[in-house]
């Protein structure tokens, strides 16, 4: 939690904004918790001490302000030619109201701003990102989603860029950035399904989300090239962050896995059989590039220079919290076949 007031003032409203935007019972409404949303974040991220820090709260800010206008502009269009309530008569209608939403959340062909922004920003603000500041926009866009061409082409290009975008990567931040764009593309797929699959997939993308980058933060760890020479003392740090990793990438045995399966039996029941196979695909090829990542840490050997230092003794109370989110990560899915099974 932040110790400065104001920071957790921000957060508040920032979680007030969402709130608003998804129990709106109008598209002006809807409007503004995102507007609301936005004020909250654009000073959470902004840091005068950070260069990156400035230029990417201002490429965000840029970014957020054009989707806003261009959902107003619609919305209003909508409202002055049309009926506010319907989307019946014009079947364009909900593709281009779509678009900004698609543009807010970073699903691809509008990603373009999302690895450049995250790449300037704190490892809790990284967080945030990619996992509250979706919820609103993705929530909105089930009112409007159907199975059409147009989503297809979305959830395809997401899972798509979202897997290869990751594969030449060193930086961690873009890593989980164009990760984040893959888990959309799922996302977007199981909107079309129904809103309760959405809920348990964000929920669960988000604790894993949650769980890899308070990982990574207390490794210390920003590139790939650092993930063998952190402390050899650390070493329930590293397998906490490499399965948490794993999960996220969504291999069998763990947590990650479980809405990926529901989504594929849900495609597969509706007749997606060729969409799935994509995805899944595409899934792999992430879960490839995680494993790049660990398999480094996964040798036996492993060098480690003589001026690595760094003591994590004093981080007690974070390392408690990624051991804990580590441990839901780890044993969620047979928890969750257990509870099945009693039921």
């Amino acid at each position: 939690m932040p110790s400065n007031s104001t920071k957790v003032l921000l957060l508040i409203t920032l979680v007030g904004g969402m709130l608003v935007s998804v129990s709106s019972n109008s598209w002006l409404g809807a409007w503004i918790g995102l507007e609301i949303n936005l004020m909250s974040f654009i000073p959470l991220m902004s840091n005068v001490k950070n260069m990156y820090n400035t230029e990417a709260s201002l490429s965000y800010f840029i970014v957020q302000v054009l989707a806003s206008a261009t959902l107003l502009f619609m919305v209003v269009m909508k409202t002055l030619t049309e009926d506010l309530f319907s989307f019946d008569s014009n079947p364009y209608a909900p593709v281009v109201i779509s678009t900004p939403l698609l543009l807010k959340s970073g699903a691809a062909p509008f990603h373009w701003w999302f690895p450049g922004v995250m790449e300037g920003l704190s490892w809790e603000n990284c967080a945030l990102l990619m996992t509250v500041q979706k919820a609103a926009p993705l929530m909105l866009m089930s009112y409007l989603i159907e199975i059409n061409a147009f989503t297809l082409t979305i959830i395809l290009m997401s899972t798509i860029v979202g897997s290869i975008g990751g594969l030449n990567q060193t930086s961690m931040r873009k890593i989980l950035t164009y990760s984040s764009i893959n888990h959309t593309g799922w996302m977007l797929i199981a909107l079309t399904t129904s809103e309760n699959m959405w809920m348990m997939y964000f929920i669960i993308y988000s604790i894993l989300a949650l769980t890899v980058v308070s990982a990574i933060k207390l490794s210390g760890v920003s590139f790939i090239n650092q993930t063998m020479m952190t402390n050899s003392d650390t070493t329930t740090i590293k397998f906490m962050m490499y399965t948490s990793l794993l999960s996220l990438g969504g291999l069998p045995p763990f947590l990650g896995f479980l809405p990926k399966w529901i989504v594929i039996q849900a495609m597969i029941t509706n007749n997606l059989a060729p969409l799935a196979t994509i995805v899944v695909v595409t899934s792999l090829i992430t879960l490839y590039y995680y494993l790049k990542i660990s398999y480094s840490s996964f040798m036996i050997l492993s060098a480690e220079p003589k001026w690595n230092l760094k003591s994590h003794k004093n981080k007690s109370i974070s390392t408690s919290w990624t051991l804990m989110l580590s441990s839901i990560s780890l044993t969620g899915l047979v928890a969750c076949t257990m509870i099945t099974n009693i039921n």
